[in-house]
C-alpha cells in the first residue's frame, strides 16, 4: 500500500485508493495529479521543456543528478523511466525529446560514481539499442557516441550477463553505410568503427565479459575495418596524438589497437578473417592494399608475436597452391615485405621452421613445375627473395647456420635428371641470397666443413649454371674488402685501386687446411668447357683467394695452382685451342697478381718478362679471353720455353726472395678430378695427411687413368669397422710421396752440399753434446773425491781388516758400487 502524508501523520491507503491514484497519474494529462507520482518521476518529466526547441532544462538536470547521488538505489527506476519516455517519443516521432532524454542519460551516467553504475547501465544499453534501431541517422550517431563514452568509464566490478552482440553488428553493418550524401555516409562509418573501437576497448581488457576474440565476432569486427581502409589510396601513418578525420584513418587506428591488444592465443583469429577479406575481394592482385595491411599487423602485434602472422601467411601459401601463378607471386611478394620484420624475434627453431617452410614451397613449386613460366620464376624469384630478407635480419652465427641448412637440402650433383639440377639452381640461388648478406670476418666461422665440402661437389658439378652460381657464392664469402667488382676483368696490368691486407693467423690456417681443395675444385670447373662466363667467376674466384690469403707463408700453394692450371692447358688433349688459349691467360694473370700482393719483387719482375715474351710472340696467351666471336690462332707456340711458366724459375724467384720454395720446386701440381665428385684433396678426417694429398673412398678406373702417376686404392667390399680401420692404419700414397720426396731432398743436399757447410750445420750440435758429456764426468769425478775424503775420516779409529776393506773400496769404481738394499725402489 501507498502512504498518504497529511498535516500531522503518514495514514495508509487502501489498495484500491492505491490502484486508483497510480492510473490517475499515469493517465493524467493535465498535471492535476503530479502530486501523487514518485519523486524521482516528477523530476524526470521536469527536464523536459515545454518547446522541445529549447532543450534540456539545466536547473532541473542539476536537480535529478543530485538526487540520483544521495539516493544511488533510485538509479535504476530513473534510467527505467527516461527509457520509457524515450521509447513513446520515439514511436511518436518526437526526435528533439529523444534526444533531450539521451542527453540526460548521459549526464547521469558521467556523474555516477563506478561502485553503483551497474545499476544504471542495462537501461542506458537498452536506451543506446532502441536508438540504433530506429532508422534515424541521426539518432544511430547520437546513440553512437553515447555508447563510446560509456566504453570509456573504467568499471570496477565486471557484468557477466552482459552482452554485446547486437553492438557489434549494427556497428559493422553502420561500416558498409553507403548514403548518397557522401558527408552523412562518412559520419555514419565514422559512428560505426567508433562503436567497433568502444566494444574493443569494454571487453578486450576483461577476460570475465564476452569474449570478443571468437570466430563470429571477429568475421564482422576485422572485415567492416579492411572494407573502410580500402578506400584509402595508401598506407597512412596515424598520428595517436591527433584525431583521425576520415573513416580510412580511422579503421587503420582501430586496427592497430585491435592487434596491438591481441594476446598469442587470440592473433590467428584477427588474421584469418583479414586473409579472408583478402581473398575475397581479390585484393592479392595487385598487393599494395595486402603489403600496407600486414605491415600495420607487423608493426603493431607485439614483437614476441610477429612470426605467428609469418607462418599463417605461410599456411594460408600453402591453401592457395592451386591458385594462379600471379596470385601466388603476390603472396610471397607480401612475405618478403613482412619476413624481415619478424627476423628479429624468431631464434632457434622458429628461424629453422620458417627457412624450411620456405624452402619446402620452393621445392613444391619447382616439382609442379612442368615447363619454365615467367609467372613461376616471378614466384620463385619472390620467395628467394622472403628467404634473403629474412636472412639478413639474423645475426651473422645464424646466418651460417641458415646457409648449411640450405646446402643440406640442395641434392646430390650426381643426380642428372631435369627436375633435380632445376632445384639444385634454385635452392643455391637461396644460398646465394642469404651469402649476400653475410659479412665475413672469419674464414674458418665463414666455411665450417660440414658447409664446405658438399659446395666443393657442387663446384664440380656438369651443369654450367650450378658452377656460375657456386662461384659467385664463393665470391661473397671470400670478399671481405669489396675487391669483387675490380677483378671481374682479367688482366695482366695492375689493378690501383685493390685493397689488400696482411692475412691474418687464422687466415693462413684456413689456406694449408683447406686452400687447396677449393683451389682444385676451380681448376677442375673451369677444366670442363670453354665457357667465357665459367672462366671470369673462376679467375674471380682464385684472385680473391689470392688478396685475402697469400703471404710468404701460403704463396707455394697459389704458384702450384698457377702451374696446375697450365698443366692442363698443355696437357690436355681434349681442349679447344680457344680454351687452351684462355686458361694460359688465367695463368699469368693470376702469377702477376700473386707477385704484386706478396709484395715478391723477383717473382713480379719474372712475370712481366714472359708477359713481354708472350705480347711480341703469342699474344693470343694474354687477356682479354678468346671468345666464340674471335678466331683461334692457327698454331700454340707452347712448345716454347719462354713463353711458359718455369717451375724452377718461378722457385729461384721464391730462393731470391728469401721465402721457402722447396714445394714448388720439387712438389706435384694439380691434378684433374672431374669423374668423381666426392673427391677432395685434403680429408677432414685424416688430419695427418699433407695438403695436396687426395683422399677419397670411391675412385673408378677412369679416373685412375686420368690421374697418371697416383696409384688409388678402393675400400674393401665387407665394409665394416675393421676394414675402416685397416684401411685409415695403412700409409696413403700421399704420405709415401712425401717420404720420398724428403728422402730424395736430404740425399741432394748430401751430394751437392760442399764438405765445408755439413761440417758447420753437423758442428754445434757435436760441440753441445760433448760440452754436456764433460760436465757430467766433471761431477762424477768430484763426487768420487769427496766420498773418499769422508771414508778416511771414518777409518781412522777401525780395525785392520776394515781398513783393508776401506782401501778395497776406495779403490773401487764408482760405476761398481752397490746401493744399500734401503734405497731400492
Amino acid at each position: 500500500m501507498s502512504m498518504i502524508r497529511c498535516c500531522f501523520e503518514p495514514v495508509e491507503m487502501p489498495e484500491f485508493l492505491d490502484s486508483f491514484v497510480k492510473k490517475c497519474t499515469e493517465g493524467c494529462c493535465c498535471g492535476c495529479c503530479s502530486a501523487l507520482r514518485p519523486r524521482y518521476k516528477r523530476l524526470v518529466d521536469n527536464i523536459f521543456p515545454v518547446n522541445p526547441e529549447d532543450g534540456l532544462v539545466k536547473s532541473n538536470m542539476e536537480k535529478l543528478t543530485f538526487y540520483s547521488l544521495r539516493s544511488p538505489e533510485k538509479l535504476d527506476r530513473i534510467g527505467e523511466y527516461l527509457y520509457q519516455r524515450a521509447s513513446k517519443d520515439i514511436n511518436r516521432k518526437r526526435y528533439k525529446f529523444v534526444e533531450i532524454a539521451m542527453e540526460a542519460m548521459d549526464l547521469l551516467l558521467m556523474a555516477c560514481h563506478a561502485q553503483i553504475l551497474n545499476l544504471f547501465v542495462e537501461s542506458f544499453l537498452r536506451m543506446v539499442q532502441k536508438l540504433m534501431e530506429d532508422v534515424n541517422p541521426t539518432l544511430q550517431i547520437m546513440a553512437t557516441n553515447s555508447f563510446v563514452r560509456f566504453a570509456n568509464i573504467e568499471e570496477d566490478t565486471p557484468s557477466y550477463h552482459r552482452r554485446y552482440d547486437f553492438f557489434i553488428s549494427k556497428f559493422s553493418s553502420m561500416c558498409y553505410g553507403n548514403n548518397d550524401d557522401l558527408e552523412l555516409r562518412d559520419s555514419i562509418r565514422m559512428a560505426g568503427i567508433k562503436g567497433l573501437q568502444g566494444v574493443i576497448r569494454k571487453t578486450v581488457s576483461d577476460d570475465l565479459v564476452e569474449n570478443i576474440w571468437e570466430k563470429q565476432h571477429m568475421e564482422k569486427i576485422v572485415p567492416s575495418l579492411l572494407y573502410n581502409m580500402q578506400s584509402s589510396s595508401g598506407s597512412k601513418i596515424v598520428d595517436q596524438e591527433a584525431t583521425p578525420s576520415t573513416p580510412p584513418v580511422l579503421a587503420e587506428a582501430v586496427l592497430r589497437e585491435l592487434v596491438s591488444r591481441a594476446s598469442f592465443g587470440h592473433i590467428r583469429a584477427v588474421l584469418k578473417p583479414l586473409l579472408m577479406h583478402l581473398d575475397n575481394h581479390k585484393l592479392w592482385v595487385p598487393n599494395r592494399f595486402a603489403i600496407d595491411t600486414f605491415r600495420i599487423v607487423m608493426i603493431s602485434i607485439q614483437p614476441q608475436y610477429s612470426y605467428t602472422v609469418v607462418e599463417t601467411l605461410m599456411s594460408h601459401l600453402d591453401q592457395n597452391l592451386a591458385s594462379s601463378p600471379k596470385t601466388r607471386t603476390s603472396l610471397a611478394v607480401v612475405l618478403s615485405k613482412i619476413i624481415a620484420i619478424a627476423a628479429g624475434e624468431s631464434v632457434g627453431p622458429s628461424a629453422l621452421d620458417i627457412i624450411n617452410n620456405l624452402l619446402t614451397h620452393l621445392k613444391t613449386s619447382v616439382s609442379t613445375q612442368h615447363e619454365s613460366t615467367p609467372e613461376e620464376t616471378q614466384y620463385q624469384e619472390a620467395l628467394i627473395n622472403a628467404l634473403g630478407e629474412f636472412a639478413n635480419h639474423h645475426p651473422d652465427y645464424q646466418k651460417i647456420e641458415i646457409m648449411l641448412f640450405i646446402m643440406n637440402t640442395v641434392p646430390d650433383p650426381s643426380k642428372k635428371n631435369k627436375g633435380d639440377q632445376l632445384l639444385q639452381n634454385i635452392l643455391l640461388k637461396s644460398l646465394l641470397k642469404v651469402g649476400t648478406q653475410y659479412r665475413t670476418v672469419s674464414f674458418e666461422k665463414a666455411f665450417p666443413v660440414s658447409f664446405l665440402q658438399p659446395l666443393l661437389k657442387m663446384a664440380r658439378a656438369s651443369s654450367v649454371a650450378i658452377r656460375v652460381i657456386v662461384m659467385q657464392i664463393f665470391q661473397q664469402l671470400l670478399d671481405r674488402h669489396q675487391n669483387q667488382h675490380l677483378l671481374n676483368m682479367i688482366s695482366v696490368t695492375n689493378y690501383p685501386t685493390l685493397t689488400v691486407e696482411q692475412a691474418s693467423r687464422s687466415d693462413i690456417l684456413f689456406t694449408h687446411k683447406h686452400g687447396s681443395n677449393i683451389l682444385q675444385a676451380i681448376l677442375d670447373g673451369m677444366s670442363q668447357e670453354n665457357h667465357m662466363e665459367v672462366l671470369k667467376l673462376s679467375y674471380n674466384t682464385a684472385g680473391l683467394m689470392v688478396v685475402e690469403m697469400a703471404c710468404s707463408e701460403t704463396v707455394q700453394e697459389f704458384l702450384l695452382f698457377v702451374l696446375s692450371v697450365q698443366q692442363v692447358a698443355v696437357a690436355e688433349v681434349e681442349l679447344s685451342p680457344k680454351h687452351r688459349c684462355n686458361l694460359h691467360s688465367i695463368a699469368i694473370s693470376i702469377l702477376i697478381l700473386i707477385g704484386r700482393c706478396t709484395g715478391i719483387g723477383p717473382l713480379v719482375e719474372y712475370a712481366e718478362k714472359v708477359i713481354q715474351a708472350r705480347t711480341e710472340d703469342a699474344p693470343y696467351l694474354l687477356p682479354p679471353l678468346l671468345d666464340n666471336e674471335k678466331p683461334a690462332p692457327s698454331t700454340l707456340n707452347t712448345n716454347q720455353p719462354h713463353l711458359m711458366i718455369d717451375k724452377l724459375a718461378v722457385a729461384e724467384c721464391l730462393q731470391q726472395a728469401g721465402l721457402e720454395h722447396n714445394r714448388v720446386q720439387t712438389g706435384t701440381p694439380y691434378s684433374l678430378n672431374q669423374t668423381d665428385m666426392s673427391a677432395h684433396r685434403h680429408s677432414w678426417v685424416d688430419t695427418s695427411a699433407p695438403r695436396n694429398s687426395i683422399v677419397d673412398a670411391n675412385y673408378d678406373a677412369e679416373s685412375v687413368s686420368s690421374s697418371p702417376g697416383v696409384q688409388k686404392r678402393s675400400l674393401p667390399v665387407d665394409f665394416n669397422f675393421e676394414s675402416m680401420k685397416r684401411v685409415l692404419a695403412e700409409p696413403t700414397e700421399a704420405n709415401k710421396r712425401e717420404a720420398r720426396e724428403k728422402q730424395a731432398a736430404i740425399g741432394r743436399t748430401f751430394r751437392e752440399t760442399a764438405f765445408e757447410d755439413l761440417v758447420r750445420r753437423t758442428e754445434p750440435q757435436h760441440d753441445v753434446l760433448q760440452n754436456k758429456l764433460n760436465e757430467i764426468f766433471n761431477s762424477l769425478s768430484a763426487e768420487r773425491q769427496i766420498n773418499c775424503g769422508n771414508q778416511l775420516m771414518t777409518a781412522a779409529g777401525a780395525t785392520v781388516v776394515d781398513g783393508a776393506n776401506s782401501k778395497m773400496n776406495q779403490q773401487r769404481p764408482i760405476y761398481e758400487n752397490n746401493f744399500p738394499e734401503l734405497f731400492f725402489y
